[in-house]
């Protein structure tokens, strides 16, 4: 008896690990149609971050793939993952970026609170959430987690009745197996709603004019909410022009004047919660140069300036696929950190291993690494069109001439690019992440890096190819 029960022990305990690490989790058999919705606080400062529970609640249809539930990427600041307190069977997992973690990134000595949400499948038994964050290894180390049972008295099963139109833009099927995308607008008026819906078709057309979503259009659904608002354009507090709109969107965010964010994040999630998604577009009604984008957040962008179109293919890029700015000339409020390990953004490297560059594959043998360009030159052209954006921005210029300067930018880089040997190859060039030394790109040219061209390089292309998989499957 007591070498079966040894027997029976040991099995079990094996099977235990198994479901620990089954990557084939049955969605049926853990998860429902609708999508739960676990809303925190999240606070802290430079050294220290705490969590404390809002609400938790239903947020509509499922919108994510029920196939493959577990992130394997390996990208975004947090991680969070869903188990089965049973059994411990991981369930579903999710990087992503939040507005608190850029916070903390610009080095503000004062605590700073933000509301943020994770969404996944509605369980239908007990599990447990727990965030997870980069360590200084760039490991993920559990930093908060909590309980939820989906029976509990806290846990509001009631789907929310929207107040506001909804309607399909691009339709190609079922949820489950589509990337889901759902496009906000902020600033628009009910007169201006003929507008929106132009801007919608505008900039949705343009990302599927880009690869890989081109050849990629038919795994997309693109549905679009309105939220009609009492005053034309959102809120500018550089030049001193405050508004207050339904999603209260606003230029400025972390003091820089272009970054446009809205912290409501309970408003923004109710609205989107009309429709099944899994990323989301915020469309604003200004002409001032500006946008953002969070991974697994949101993105957004001013709909009417001439780089409208540019900036929301680029924006998409970190929302979506966790791309890193490659530029390193332009004004951050980031402040940047010693390289000390690998960047987890799939685009950008500290080259600290030559010989396993992420992107190796892509490269052609023959291509020096790190791979020359005429660096200098650049640098010192594009640190002084930064003199002049800023001079520009405090002398509070039509937007015209701001677009004038980008355009005189963009022919004499152009120009410079054109002479260089690699300008085509898929290497290591350095400068990127807002860094000038020390963090490589792999090409030459993106629209992470500059608004030259609409095309992202071979490695960014690679890293949107992968999300896309994710959720089309």
């Amino acid at each position: 008896m007591k070498r079966f029960s040894i027997l029976f022990l040991a099995l079990g305990l094996s099977l235990l690990s198994f479901a620990r690490q089954n990557k084939n989790v049955n969605y049926h058999q853990y998860f429902t149609a609708e999508t739960m919705r676990v809303d925190y606080f999240h606070t802290g400062t430079v050294a220290e971050e705490h969590f404390s529970l809002d609400r938790i609640l239903n947020d509509g249809a499922w919108g994510g793939s029920e196939t493959v539930l577990l992130d394997e990427l390996n990208r975004g600041a947090y991680f969070f993952k869903i188990t089965d307190t049973l059994t411990n069977t991981l369930l579903y997992s999710r990087g992503f970026g939040s507005v608190f973690g850029e916070w903390q990134s610009i080095g503000d000595p004062a605590w700073g609170t933000f509301h943020e949400s994770v969404r996944f499948p509605w369980p239908k038994l007990p599990v447990k959430l727990t965030i997870e964050k980069r360590d200084p290894k760039s490991n993920f180390v559990a930093i908060w987690s909590i309980v939820v049972d989906p029976k509990s008295r806290i846990v509001n099963p009631s789907v929310l009745k929207s107040a506001y139109k909804n309607y399909s833009y691009i339709d190609n099927g079922k949820a489950a197996n589509h990337v889901d995308i759902v496009i906000l607008g902020d600033g628009y008026t009910s007169a201006e709603m003929d507008k929106f819906h132009k801007d919608v078709a505008s900039l949705a057309d343009e990302l599927f004019t880009v690869e890989p979503f081109k050849s990629r259009k038919a795994d997309f659904n693109v549905r679009v909410v309105e939220t009609p608002s009492a005053t034309s354009g959102v809120n500018k507090p550089h030049p001193g022009v405050f508004n207050r709109t339904p999603l209260s969107m606003s230029y400025g965010a972390f003091d820089s004047e272009r970054y446009a964010l809205s912290y409501d994040n309970r408003t923004l999630r109710d609205v989107a919660s009309s429709v099944p998604y899994d990323y989301m577009f915020i469309l604003i009604n200004e002409r001032t140069y500006g946008g953002g984008g969070i991974f697994n957040l949101y993105s957004t962008v001013a709909a009417d300036n001439k780089f409208s179109r540019y900036i929301f293919v680029h924006e998409f890029g970190h929302s979506f696929a966790a791309l890193a700015d490659e530029y390193y000339t332009s004004d951050v409020s980031y402040q940047t950190p010693a390289i000390t390990v690998e960047p987890w953004e799939p685009n950008v490297t500290a080259l600290l291993d030559t010989a396993n560059l992420k992107w190796k594959e892509l490269v052609k043998p023959g291509t020096p690494i790190p791979t020359p360009w005429d660096k200098t030159e650049f640098d010192n052209f594009s640190y002084d069109i930064q003199k002049e954006r800023r001079a520009l921005r405090a002398a509070n210029v039509p937007e015209t001439q701001m677009e004038a300067l980008f355009e005189r930018e963009k022919k004499t880089s152009l120009e410079m690019f054109g002479k260089n040997k690699f300008k085509d190859a898929t290497g290591a060039f350095e400068g990127g992440n807002y860094m000038q030394f020390g963090i490589y790109r792999s090409a030459l040219d993106c629209i992470m890096f500059t608004r030259n061209k609409q095309a992202f390089c071979p490695a960014c292309t690679k890293a949107v190819s992968e999300v896309i998989d994710m959720y089309s499957r």
